[in-house]
């Protein structure tokens, strides 16, 4: 590892294997930022200028969608400069902005399917409670939360990482993440301030794994009962259910990624591997809501029906 008491600037490997494609994977990608980006924002303005979508459900929705943009945003402009570059440097201060806004996309993206769970917790198992508790200024602070709490938390850890002598600048990723940067401390260098606030984090997103659990394993006990609630689960539950699938599945991948290595994949492989939490759900979820949740999707077919009108 060189000795690069003050770096100010990263290389990003991650993009050796790609010179001998990078216009044509300029171009795929493009587009689909784009369609990342139609999507997403198409499905907020549904929702925003809508009335009859007013409603928490949609609004967290919204508040997904928002966050799709917030983390792609922090990652393909970046990405698309550098396939067009012949030097795929990253600034000091550029990587731990990038390192910020991937962590907090990714865990914002599961705060916000906590509090779309217990929303829909209360409006199958508690129907008589729902409207006295899902007011305006709860649904606020339940949008805060799930924004908050990510942005707090990883503003801590970014600070932490700042404090450390780096003795390295090539990171073999095609983006940065806050463990990389660790990685690239010096040996004398003590990162057991950056540890704990690693593990708290686990604690406190683990706890939010086991709190979607617990209210899914309660939401099908209760819609057993009734057809009614079946019905309900359906098509409400359905697509947030397959959200955290996907949501799991992409993270789950991204795990054995950081704990395994695979260093014997191709490295475009492995590209794909450390940025399919951006490429994915992010084009995904708005697909699924908008086909599956029978208002947007009526609110669609009816602005498709004016048109050819």
């Amino acid at each position: 590892m060189d000795n690069v008491p003050n770096v100010r600037s990263f290389i990003l490997l991650g993009f050796n294997e790609t010179m001998n494609f990078r216009v044509p994977l300029f171009s795929v990608t493009l587009l689909y930022y784009c369609v990342i980006l139609f999507f997403n924002i198409s499905l907020v303005l549904l929702i925003v200028l809508d009335e009859n979508l007013h409603e928490p459900m949609y609004i967290f929705l919204s508040s997904f969608c928002i966050n799709a943009l917030y983390g792609t945003t922090g990652f393909y402009p970046k990405f698309l400069s550098d396939l067009l570059s012949s030097s795929h440097n990253i600034s000091y201060e550029g990587c731990l902005l990038q390192a910020f806004i991937m962590y907090s996309f990714v865990c914002c993206d599961l705060s916000i399917l906590a509090v779309m769970a217990f929303d829909r917790y209360l409006a199958i198992c508690r129907p008589l409670h729902y409207h006295s508790f899902m007011t305006k200024r709860r649904l606020s602070q339940l949008v805060c939360f799930s924004w908050l709490t990510p942005l707090c938390t990883f503003s801590i850890n970014i600070i932490l990482t700042t404090r450390i002598k780096l003795c390295g600048i090539n990171i073999q990723r095609v983006l940065c993440v806050n463990w990389v940067i660790v990685k690239l401390a010096c040996p004398e260098t003590d990162t057991l301030s950056n540890n704990i606030n690693a593990y708290v984090i686990l604690v406190v997103y683990l706890s939010h794994w086991l709190f979607i659990l617990w209210t899914y394993i309660y939401l099908i006990k209760t819609c057993v009962r009734s057809s009614e609630d079946r019905v309900k689960f359906t098509q409400t539950c359905v697509p947030h259910l397959i959200s955290l699938i996907i949501f799991l599945t992409v993270m789950s991948f991204d795990s054995m990624y950081l704990r395994f290595g695979f260093r014997d994949l191709p490295q475009s492989l492995q590209n794909f591997i450390t940025i399919e939490f951006l490429i994915i759900p992010p084009a995904m979820n708005p697909l699924i809501y908008g086909f599956k949740l029978t208002k947007i999707r009526n609110r669609i077919l009816s602005l498709i029906y004016l048109k050819k009108k």
